[in-house]
């Protein structure tokens, strides 16, 4: 790998900030994997003087990486940086497929299987009464050893057998396949909140951290509803891509 200055231009007479396109190339040097997880970079004294920068823009710089989870500052090895954040098409998909097929590593750990009243949010997407029982699957996904999502999934109660075990070790989707399921469509809304002090301690983030939101309505061949999620993951880690065409 060429020294990291080759790789990175500063331009002085540009308004972009300065701190601002030094941060940018290099969150594009780390997100193209030309320095790929555990490359460890200079201190930012080093830095700011090879760049002829000053150390608070370069602070500014490797801060705002820290903040969007690219970085990690670590006691004794200094900084680092950390697993690529991922990225996930908007479509009919499960996380655990989607991270096996680009070598993330997943791993899951299930937090409960239960069997409980439906409210009235979960009644409403599954199309049953409120009060019917459902079964309701609490996970948190790993990838790469790095907690990324809380997983809260609701399904009609008897639609399928499954234990923490099966869920432990495949996605949901693969299981509910496995099973008969057909899944056809899905409805789902993407969007963003502050983390709760659970989420935040399960997902090893700090107390009201962003997490990105995602509720989805998986249906079958027949459009019955078999599924409905209420997931967040965490938004220094994680992001949504989609593509549109014009009309």
């Amino acid at each position: 790998m060429e020294p990291i200055a080759k790789l990175i231009t500063i331009d002085r007479n540009s308004p972009v900030p300065l701190y601002f396109q030094f941060a940018q190339q290099l969150q594009q040097l780390i997100e193209s994997g030309v320095l790929p997880p555990g490359t460890r970079l200079s201190n930012e004294i080093a830095l700011a003087d090879q760049f002829g920068l000053s150390r608070p823009t370069m602070r500014q710089a490797m801060q705002h990486l820290v903040d969007k989870g690219l970085l990690a500052r670590k006691r004794g090895v200094g900084t680092q940086v950390v697993t690529n954040r991922i990225r996930r098409q908007v479509e009919l998909s499960s996380l655990y497929d989607d991270l096996e097929r680009d070598g993330r590593h997943p791993r899951t750990k299930v937090l409960s299987v239960t069997t409980r009243p439906a409210d009235a949010e979960v009644a409403a997407a599954l199309r049953i009464g409120e009060g019917v029982d459902v079964l309701t699957v609490e996970r948190v996904r790993f990838a790469d050893d790095q907690p990324i999502a809380l997983l809260r999934n609701h399904l009609p109660a008897g639609l399928v057998d499954l234990t923490a075990d099966a869920l432990a070790e495949t996605g949901l989707y693969q299981l509910l396949r496995r099973s008969g399921v057909d899944l056809s469509s899905a409805q789902q809304a993407i969007g963003a909140r502050r983390a709760t002090a659970t989420e935040a301690r399960l997902l090893e983030e700090s107390r009201g951290a962003t997490l990105l939101t995602m509720t989805r309505t998986a249906y079958d061949d027949a459009g019955s509803p078999v599924e409905y999620g209420a997931h967040v993951y965490r938004a220094s880690r994680y992001s949504f891509e989609m593509t549109v065409a014009a009309r």
